[in-house]
């Protein structure tokens, strides 16, 4: 169960509360995002259902914003979606959301044996799914460019149509990891910090 008071006082969207500013804001946001995703007329995005959102550097809000996204996305009457927390360095979606997590994608890519079922996380949100980071390890970048990498994400992207992906990365001048996941995603949403970045 997600502790929906923590998110409250945190700012973040929560099903059935009265509308925000935020929600609309996030609202005017997902529009574009999802329209790119449902997209199958042409070859620009074979995995735009899958987004990623980063910011230049720390604390400019990019894990608030895809919280936000996935919460907003997840009101949606006919989508699913999945929050994947790729900041591998710096994991917090688990402890934002107020729930626990032990495995996630790391020990997935590592180990051949383990499902990615195992590992998710089904929410009492509806439609939403949590895929943890997982336990960290130094070398988390060529684990996250491998093929086994590639292939979860093709899997992901295309097993089901109405889902949406949304991948809380690092940010991209404090690590590689961030242009690593970049060839993973068919949308990137970026997150800047107003007067300050």
């Amino acid at each position: 169960s997600i502790d929906w008071g923590k998110l409250r006082l945190g700012g973040i969207i929560v099903p059935n509360a009265e509308p925000t500013r935020v929600t609309e804001e996030f609202r005017i946001i997902k529009r574009p995002l999802i329209a790119f995703a449902h997209d199958r007329s042409s070859d620009r995005a074979p995995r735009g259902n899958i987004i990623m959102v980063s910011s230049a550097k720390p604390r400019e809000g990019k894990t608030y914003v895809a919280i936000n996204l996935a919460m907003s996305l997840a009101s949606e009457r006919d989508l699913n979606v999945m929050l994947i927390d790729a900041d591998c360095h710096h994991p917090s979606i688990p402890e934002r959301l107020g729930i626990k997590a032990d495995r996630g994608l790391l020990d997935v890519l590592q180990d051949a044996s383990l499902d990615l079922g195992e590992v998710l996380i089904r929410t009492d949100c509806p439609n939403l799914t949590i895929l943890p980071s997982g336990r960290r390890v130094p070398e988390s970048t060529e684990i996250l460019a491998s093929q086994r990498m590639a292939t979860l994400m093709d899997e992901i992207s295309q097993r089901y149509r109405d889902r949406i992906i949304v991948i809380d990365t690092p940010p991209i001048l404090s690590t590689s990891e961030t242009s690593v996941l970049a060839r993973h995603v068919g949308q990137v949403l970026f997150v800047v910090e107003a007067h300050a970045t």
